[in-house]
């Protein structure tokens, strides 16, 4: 499980029931309507609006959804006003757990985030004390790899501007930083199919975590991505 990429959240796992596709729409249409309220509802001039509605799609989250939550970002109709909230603390073992909260309630959310961490023998710290961890850059993922040469892919992502390429078991990542993302992935889209593209926070370095640790983290990050409020989770877990 690697601890830098969107493999490393819970979230890219397929919604097996009608329940956690729920679930899953829900979160996407949050950060939709924080995303409209910071840039505009025009995806044309609003990047994140884009990679948001992009993953709609990759959701299967129908179009009526995502114009519904384009015009409450709007102000069109009423909804919930949301702080993006991040949390951070560590799980058995050592784990750093970076967590991105969309939430109309910080109270509510930092007691349930904190049972959630208490409750498998994790720790919520204090506001910094994982964050210096993590980088904010640019994520691409290649998931088509049949037939694609790692050289070539390596000199194709620095032309455009990366900063580096990660051969994953069945994809690749580039790497970007944040302002070179949406460039990053026109350029590389033109030749190779791009499954995603994102801002997320990368680990620094990462650290091994063995025997029943491993679980109970596995299992940590697992509850801490069911809770509606959480978006992400960024881990030091390699």
């Amino acid at each position: 499980m690697a601890g830098h990429s969107k493999w490393a959240n819970v979230k890219h796992r397929k919604a097996q029931s009608d329940a956690q596709k729920a679930k899953v729409f829900s979160k996407i249409a949050k950060e939709i309507m924080t995303t409209v309220r910071a840039g505009g509802g025009d995806p044309d001039t609003n990047f994140r609006l884009r990679l948001a509605i992009n993953k709609a799609k990759e959701a299967n989250m129908p179009a009526d959804n995502i114009n519904r939550a384009i015009k409450r970002g709007l102000g069109e109709s009423e909804s919930a006003q949301y702080e993006n909230i991040f949390y951070e603390g560590y799980g058995p073992g050592g784990a750093a757990c970076l967590v991105e909260t969309l939430t109309d309630n910080r109270n509510r959310t930092g007691s349930e985030i904190r049972h959630i961490f208490s409750r498998h023998g994790g720790n919520l710290g204090e506001a910094g004390c994982v964050s210096w961890m993590f980088e904010l850059k640019g994520l691409l993922v290649m998931a088509e790899t049949d037939g694609v040469d790692e050289v070539k892919l390596l000199e194709l992502a620095m032309e455009a501007g990366a900063e580096n390429v990660h051969p994953e078991k069945d994809s690749y990542e580039i790497i970007t930083a944040p302002e070179d993302l949406e460039a990053v992935r026109n350029f590389c889209h033109e030749r190779v199919p791009v499954a995603s593209a994102e801002i997320v926070y990368l680990p620094k370095n990462t650290i091994t975590i063995s025997g029943e640790n491993e679980a109970v983290v596995l299992k940590l990050i697992e509850d801490l991505d069911e809770h509606d409020d959480v978006q992400n989770i960024y881990t030091n877990i390699e």
